[in-house]
């Protein structure tokens, strides 16, 4: 099949060898994702608030959960969508239908109070959206600025996510202060419109001559994908290592967190500044890629900063004081943001386009599918043995992706392109 690119407007392609943070075409792109995240964070604070207004706390936990499950069992298709329409098609159809789904239910709690019902409905929306919005957005920078720029890339999109966490809580609390759920419903679904025109906006780069779009069936795409990745020298290893990172550091900086910040007196205002030491560590690590392009001897570097995120996670459970314990969660922020970036760049590099959508797919389902399932079981070992053991364990499982990124020759030579 004769490779295709997706439709964009008629403009020049984006120019070979510009830093990405002097691209018009780059920046159209993280000003579109900020506004879309913050956007996100803002509706999940609306939805939590209007689901505990509404029911039992046990009924808003569970409409906090629906989403999830769309959004793990159609993941893998999400990427296959991804790869056939392209992602900046899927990313724009995707933001239009949050967008109408949270401004309709804001219009809904103005005129009557619906109910649960309604709330469970948004999330099922937002996480079967999320499925196909994901792999795509992860596909994006790909075919936005050149190979050696993709670093400097994940760290501005690094930066956004961190403005977007840090802006979006008191902007959705702003809006339920003034006007109930409602207004924050409304905010979220402006900032998510505002993503929409400027994605149209973005122009893309062509396919390398070769690849093409999926030409099956859906699920053969889907089995070609995985095969691809399954063989992949370096992809393999690369999800793997993710896995087991993810797999240890999210139980432990979730729940396990909130349940060592209780037995030690802390308080939630201790634990807010412990999670503002790791997202310093996280937004620093973000703005060093951003600011770099570029660090050598990626693969390298990637497993080190994973062993050593390992070791700050394990110590953080035996630091009795506050202040220290602040300064160990920075150092957990620094090495997995500084981790996360650097996988997230090997996987755009090493990745063939055609297939990028499927393996960052798979990469997506890993980490928001498969790693949340650890917050129950830190919860419950935690409450059995105390967070010592517990934070230890977790920092084996997280440790172990680094000691494969180590072991595995073609991941450990992996390179960004210069």
């Amino acid at each position: 099949m004769t490779a295709t690119t997706e439709a964009r407007p008629a403009r020049t392609a984006p120019a070979p060898g510009r830093p990405a943070h002097r691209d018009p075409n780059v920046l159209r792109w993280l000003s579109a994702y900020t506004s879309s995240m913050v956007g996100d964070s803002v509706y999940y604070i609306a939805l939590s608030w209007a689901a505990v207004q509404a029911g039992s706390p046990a009924q808003a936990g569970a409409v906090m959960a629906v989403s999830a499950v769309p959004r793990a069992v159609l993941m893998l298709g999400g990427g296959v969508l991804a790869d056939r329409l392209g992602p900046r098609r899927v990313v724009i159809g995707s933001d239009t239908v949050r967008c109408a789904a949270v401004l309709a239910v804001a219009a809904l709690l103005l005129l009557a109070s619906p109910g649960l019902w309604l709330l469970a409905a948004l999330a099922v929306v937002f996480g079967t959206v999320d499925a196909v919005f994901l792999p795509a957005v992860g596909a994006l920078p790909a075919r936005l600025a050149d190979r050696s720029q993709l670093a400097r890339v994940q760290g501005m999109r690094g930066l956004a996510i961190r403005f977007a966490s840090v802006t979006g809580a008191p902007l959705g609390g702003l809006g339920v202060a003034l006007g109930g759920a409602a207004a924050a419903f409304g905010i979220a679904g402006l900032l998510i419109a505002v993503s929409v025109p400027l994605l149209i906006g973005v122009r893309l780069r062509d396919l390398p001559a070769g690849d093409a779009r999926p030409a099956g069936t859906a699920r053969r795409d889907l089995a070609a994908g995985l095969r691809y990745i399954r063989h992949h020298p370096v992809l393999a290893p690369l999800v793997l290592a993710i896995a087991l990172g993810d797999l240890g550091f999210v139980g432990p900086l979730n729940v396990g967190l909130t349940l060592l910040a209780d037995q030690r007196g802390w308080g939630a205002s201790g634990m807010g500044l412990v999670l503002a030491g790791f997202g310093a560590g996280s937004g620093g690590a973000s703005f060093l890629l951003a600011a770099r392009g570029r660090l050598p001897h990626a693969g390298h570097l990637a497993a080190y900063a994973i062993l050593a995120g390992s070791v700050a996670i394990g110590a953080l459970a035996f630091v009795p004081a506050l202040p220290a314990a602040v300064g160990t969660a920075l150092l957990v922020g620094l090495f997995a943001g500084l981790s996360g970036a650097l996988c997230g760049a090997l996987l755009q590099t090493h990745a063939d386009p055609a297939y990028l959508g499927r393996v960052t797919s798979v990469a997506s389902l890993v980490s928001l599918g498969i790693a949340p399932l650890g917050m129950p079981l830190s919860a419950a070992a935690i409450g059995l043995w105390g967070a010592g053991p517990v934070f230890v364990v977790s920092a084996a499982v997280c440790g172990a992706g680094g000691v494969l990124a180590l072991c595995v020759p073609a991941l450990r030579r992996a390179e960004l392109p210069a």
